[in-house]
């Protein structure tokens, strides 16, 4: 298993070596490795049995190192970037010629954001390159929030996890590109689209669900436990699949039929922020029962509950 510590030396070291290290941020553990070297970038997608079809996300110390990547900032994306870094934002910009075909999957832009975690900031800070950092899980499975879940699937083939506690956002960023100047959601995530337009105005949403995604996290089938997931309404999933053998995933409440160790809340105040934290950690809780499949509903589709049912409907492709 890996070596899970708090030293930013080690990680540093491992990383200019051309290692991998997982890294905490804000949303989810990244897989991390040095973005400019593409042998060390091939590793991830060998570790993770990506595809290389899907592109990273770039990982950078600030909106200054982000400008040596890209090709220029639209206005736009300057706003935001200013409003929201470090934050759980990522921004699809025109890339340089520095930045590795490989990481952006052949395109002509790359995914690049600033991290809001202190221990990952005070990395990138003291090194001479940027990040490519998917999230630090098996291709396709739950992301990790934790250290823990990073060591369950990964720890036999990195050597080092760079410990951050658990992650307080829970889901990947919001992956913003610009069409004719214009600011374009491709993915959901951790920054509501409320917030994006209070800042950059009105935005419009293209969410890629095919096997040629423009932009990281696209993909139909994403984020899913080995168990079957089934979405619905609740009611309705326990008359098709009945309640024995059975985990529950609810938004608030508990189901009076379904034996309570097998059934999880993602927050029972009804706090989407909280839902959204408590997301791919309640997935895993359910995946390691003895049940058959997992019953979900979706979350009232506001805020970061457009974010959550995204995650949740990607889960459900598998």
């Amino acid at each position: 298993m890996a070596m899970i510590g708090n030293s930013i030396e080690i990680a540093k070291q491992l990383l200019e070596k051309g290692e991998l290290v997982a890294i905490p941020t804000e949303t989810v553990y990244g897989l991390a490795a040095n973005a400019l070297n593409e042998l060390a970038v091939l590793e991830i997608f060998k570790v993770k049995n990506r595809p290389q079809f899907d592109p990273l996300i770039v990982h950078v110390a600030s909106i200054a190192k982000a400008r040596e990547l890209v090709e220029y900032f639209p206005e736009k994306a300057e706003k935001l970037a200013g409003h929201f870094w470090p934050g759980p934002l990522t921004l699809l910009l025109k890339k340089k010629s520095i930045i590795p075909d490989l990481v952006t999957s052949g395109l002509d832009t790359v995914a690049v954001r600033c991290p809001d975690h202190v221990m990952t900031l005070a990395l990138l800070s003291e090194l001479s390159f940027p990040l490519a950092a998917p999230s630090a899980n098996p291709f396709g499975y739950i992301s990790p929030t934790h250290p823990e879940h990073v060591n369950e699937q990964l720890g036999d083939k990195i050597n080092y996890i760079l410990d951050g506690g658990e992650c307080h956002v829970g889901i990947e960023s919001t992956i913003v590109g610009f069409e004719n100047e214009l600011p374009v959601v491709y993915r959901l995530g951790g920054l509501s689209i409320e917030k994006i337009e209070s800042v950059a105005g009105q935005v419009s949403v293209q969410l890629n669900t095919s096997s040629n995604p423009k932009a990281p996290g696209q993909l139909k089938s994403h984020y899913a436990p080995k168990k079957k997931l089934k979405l619905g309404n609740l009611d309705e999933l326990m008359q098709t699949y009945g309640t024995n053998r059975i985990g529950v995933l609810s938004f608030q409440y508990k189901i009076s039929q379904i034996q309570p160790e097998n059934q999880l809340t993602l927050s029972a105040s009804g706090n989407l922020e909280e839902a959204a934290q408590r997301l791919f950690a309640c997935l895993r809780a359910l995946d390691k029962k003895n049940i058959d499949f997992i019953l979900a509903e979706k979350v009232p589709d506001t805020g970061l509950g457009k974010a959550i049912n995204d995650r949740l409907h990607r889960a459900a492709s598998n």
